[in-house]
């Protein structure tokens, strides 16, 4: 089905406002629809927004007639083999393609796209490029710019904007609702964070109306885990420490877990946001170990600390409740001076005037 006539899927055109869709910049529309072949590329480390975003891009620009190649510097995790689609996502650019346009989506910064960058310096650096985001600590690297920190997830963002291009939710046979509902319902934790704002579940209830899966989605995202998995997160549970009366909360990933459990470092995701649910921190951290570097995924509750302040000192950026940042740093020095760092911001010592987040999140 061609979305060439611009007139919205009826069956979902009830819920988004049209101050809704006024979100979306009119330029990004118009240079998205002048493009003939695209690279539309997520960050390194991917998960179901990350994932989601790309998969929708391309599924919407293909019913213009362009031709879009999906990728992941990193291959899809298992666990998101469900995703319809998945499979057309590539770890790299086809070399024999002409593209005439980048769409880095879900990025904070282009560096995290990962080992492509490097590998394809030309082209990153020839082709203009459409930086769709909405990480508060995004530097704006784009031609074009759109970041939107009010959108609880990227696929939030890309709702707006298929319904603004015209591209009916219910085409590619619910491949392109259910990305975009996968994105949304895993950047929200199902709409429990406080992120879900009233126009991400406008949308949510569009791409619902368009045949979108929730009750699976929820379930294949957050309430299934093979038992390697469950193996993991009880290791990493079990060394669990705090410190200011329970304010502060971490534990670490190591790479031994990974090797006794049979797992993989995706196999952590939704291990940060269970120790968040402790009714005393302020602040939890995991540390996750890695050669050569240790990364540090940060949850906060709601009107506590800034997620972003504390990441930004090392780098990291993210949102207010989830951020994360990669330290170039051996796991014991790491957790010692980002611990540091994560007291004085309880404390009250840190203020957000003194560092510029920029980064990666976790």
């Amino acid at each position: 089905m061609s979305a060439r006539g611009g007139v919205p899927d009826p069956a979902t055109a009830a819920s988004l406002t049209p101050g809704d869709l006024a979100a979306v910049p009119a330029a990004v529309v118009s240079r998205l629809r002048g493009a003939h072949r695209v690279l539309a590329i997520c960050h390194e480390h991917p998960e179901a927004d990350a994932l989601g975003a790309v998969l929708a891009i391309a599924v919407a620009l293909e019913q213009f007639g362009i031709r879009v190649t999906p990728v992941c510097a990193d291959p899809v995790p298992a666990m998101y083999a469900f995703l319809p689609g998945i499979e057309r996502i590539r770890t790299a650019p086809d070399p024999a393609d002409d593209y005439d346009l980048l769409v880095v989506l879900d990025c904070g910064e282009l560096e995290r796209v990962g080992p492509v960058l490097p590998a394809f310096a030309d082209l990153f650096a020839r082709v203009p490029m459409v930086n769709i985001d909405h990480h508060v600590s995004n530097t704006g690297f784009g031609e074009i710019d759109w970041i939107d920190t009010e959108a609880a997830a990227t696929c939030e963002m890309l709702t707006l904007l298929v319904r603004s291009m015209g591209v009916p939710l219910t085409v590619a046979d619910g491949v392109l609702a259910a990305s975009l509902l996968a994105g949304i319902v895993m950047d929200t934790a199902t709409f429990q964070h406080p992120n879900a704002t009233p126009r991400t579940l406008r949308a949510a209830a569009e791409l619902v109306a368009a045949g979108a899966p929730l009750s699976d989605l929820a379930r294949l995202l957050y309430r299934t885990k093979p038992e390697g998995q469950l193996r993991l997160f009880g290791r990493v549970l079990a060394r669990m420490e705090s410190d200011l009366d329970g304010q502060l909360l971490w534990s670490d990933l190591l790479e031994s877990d990974l090797a006794a459990t049979g797992t993989i470092g995706a196999q952590s995701e939704g291990l940060i946001d269970l120790m968040s649910q402790s009714e005393t921190a302020q602040i939890a951290l995991l540390f996750k170990e890695e050669p050569g570097r240790t990364r540090v995924s940060v949850r906060t509750r709601d009107g506590g600390p800034d997620a972003t302040t504390l990441v930004g000192i090392f780098g990291g950026g993210g949102h207010a409740r989830a951020a994360g940042a990669t330290v170039c740093a051996g796991l014991e020095a790491a957790r010692r001076d980002v611990l540091e760092a994560a007291r004085r911001l309880i404390r009250g010592e840190i203020i957000a005037a003194e560092i510029t987040p920029d980064g990666d999140t976790a």
